[in-house]
């Protein structure tokens, strides 16, 4: 991967990756997915970045899923058979299943800024994020159908749990466009605003994030993910114990001070 297929810029407490490669769809190579994965990693443990954003370069695509013009070869005997067994499950366990976990435990709260048609895996990508803002044009389309395929990088997992279990499937099965103002409708995405107004409308949320209590944030995220997942009495313990260790915090111990002196807080994510 040239470096300028995957930009990457800090600015204000946010980090901005974008997929540039419009030539090609911004469809997404391993080496772009492994990057983004690095990327996305190493905001744990930091204090410098606070919150990230997800988009693309141009006004036409998202990302379309996997370039499948990108796919790895690898040196075989002649009498061996071309499909080794368990290639497709090694594919998806050390690639997107990889990079979507990334996003969901990542300890900042990232936006997806959806500048064009998302499809496949990049509507995971997309969903997969804290929150998800989209230019009036695009659009998320299930391809996988289409293709006689499934839907992997998590579709399965995080289509019902945003949008419900009927709905989910009505989407995977018929496969047909989803417009941004339906993609709101019905749970797909937090904000749509005209494709001009897109980058300034995420910066507006992105630094509203960055400049907040990012450690009330990071607890906050994980516990609503975990919710999904666990029962009652597991997430009552869990919020119990997050609760301890936020009181250690030094942004809880402005909170308090701020609302005793009648000023505003000042956040430092610590």
């Amino acid at each position: 991967m040239s470096n300028d297929e995957l930009l990457y810029r800090e600015e204000n407490g946010v980090a901005w990756i974008t997929i540039n490669r419009p030539d090609n769809g911004n469809s997404m190579t391993p080496e772009i997915r492994d990057g983004m994965r690095d990327i996305i990693n190493g905001f744990n443990g930091q204090y410098e970045v606070r919150a990230a954003v997800i988009t693309a370069t141009g006004e036409k695509m998202f990302c379309p899923g996997a370039d499948i013009k990108s796919d790895r070869t690898f040196a075989r005997p002649a009498d061996a058979p071309e499909y080794i067994v368990g290639a497709a499950r090694r594919m998806m366990l050390n690639g997107q299943l990889q990079l979507m976990p990334a996003i969901l435990d990542c300890e900042i709260p990232i936006i997806a800024a959806v500048n064009g048609t998302a499809a496949g895996v990049g509507v995971h990508l997309a969903l997969c994020c804290d929150l998800v803002i989209m230019a009036d044009h695009a659009k998320f389309i299930e391809v996988f159908a289409r293709r006689g395929l499934i839907p992997d990088g998590l579709g399965t997992w995080i289509l019902p749990r945003l949008i419900g279990l009927q709905k989910a499937k009505e989407l995977v099965f018929f496969a047909d466009d989803v417009p941004a103002a339906r993609a709101l409708e019905i749970g797909l995405c937090n904000k749509v605003v005209p494709g001009a107004d897109l980058i300034a409308a995420t910066t507006e949320w992105a630094e509203r994030l960055a400049s907040g209590p990012t450690t009330s944030y990071m607890f906050s995220k994980w516990l609503l993910n975990r919710s999904l997942d666990v029962d009652r009495r597991t997430i009552l313990e869990e919020e119990a114990w997050a609760v301890e260790l936020i009181t250690r915090t030094q942004d809880m111990q402005e909170g308090v001070q701020s609302f005793r002196e009648r000023r505003t807080p000042q956040w430092r994510g610590m």
